[in-house]
């Protein structure tokens, strides 16, 4: 069970002026929020995160509907997609309600999609046709791409290029893969994004990508409630966290977050189309 986070003694809040900041992938509508969202934007914003995304999944429970809806409500953008993980649920009405999402630009992006072989909570060839099938969504309404993709690198490389999704381009959420996965997606013209598992001890091979990966191609994300960065594994996650990827991102690229910051805000918004400060509520 995660603990929430005790805000007093991890963020510093003071007076010193911060970096803007993004987080490109979170889940704050989620209900482990539903008691301090208004506090966790706050803190968020006290530590210079001041642009967010909120990612939402088509799921039993049309958990998109409630993300759109706290996004709406806290001034913020939003994606919806088919999940791996619920693939086996993709039928035609959540397709045409997707589309017509993106055609009306409720969303700025269709994701997170992909494939998951790791826990494969959906068959696997159902999640590969869920994928294709979204892909080609996606570059019917014209809008980006979230990826996920976990032990499936080749296959999502693949399908990503025969589906040519170099034509609206996206990021692969979560960077978890290796230097093939990366150079894949950075030429179709993907952004790559890393969260709290690059500050992991054993995350190397993934430090070793983000040093790398184009100035121009870069982003960060806390996957709020998950994968909290060190040094607060087991706690919430939450945006403000993210100063921690930055702070690591920075390190391994022997940059400093105040000259990594402008890029990493000009990436998320270039990325969603988003207008100068549109994100920030």
């Amino acid at each position: 069970m995660m603990a929430r986070a005790d805000p007093t003694n991890e963020i510093e809040t003071s007076g010193e002026p911060k970096p803007a900041l993004v987080d490109s992938h979170n889940h704050i509508d989620m209900p482990e929020f539903d008691e301090d969202r208004s506090e966790c934007v706050a803190r968020a914003r006290s530590a210079g995160v001041l642009e967010f995304l909120l990612v939402g999944g088509m799921d039993e429970a049309h958990a998109h509907r409630r993300t759109l809806r706290i996004a709406a409500e806290l001034g913020m953008p939003a994606s919806a997609g088919i999940h791996p993980h619920e693939a086996r649920l993709a039928d035609p009405e959540r397709y045409d309600e997707l589309r017509e999402l993106g055609r009306g630009r409720k969303i700025v992006a269709i994701g997170e999609i992909g494939l998951d072989f790791h826990y494969d909570h959906s068959p696997r060839p159902v999640q590969i046709e869920v994928l294709r099938k979204q892909v080609r969504l996606a570059r019917e309404v014209g809008l980006p791409m979230i990826i996920h993709t976990r032990e499936a690198d080749d296959e999502t490389s693949t399908i990503l290029e025969e589906e040519g999704a170099a034509e609206v381009g996206g990021v692969i959420h979560c960077f978890t893969g290796g230097p093939e996965l990366a150079d894949r997606a950075l030429a179709l013209g993907f952004m790559i994004s890393f969260s709290g598992i690059m500050t992991f001890p054993k995350a190397e091979g993934i430090r070793e990508v983000a040093a790398r990966v184009p100035r121009d191609r870069l982003l960060i994300e806390t996957d709020s409630p998950f994968l909290a960065p060190i040094p607060l594994r087991g706690r919430r996650n939450e945006p403000a966290f993210v100063v921690h990827v930055a702070e690591r991102l920075a390190l391994v690229r022997g940059e400093t977050v105040a000259t990594l910051a402008p890029a990493l805000v000009s990436n998320f918004r270039r990325l969603f189309r988003l207008e100068t400060g549109a994100a920030g509520g």
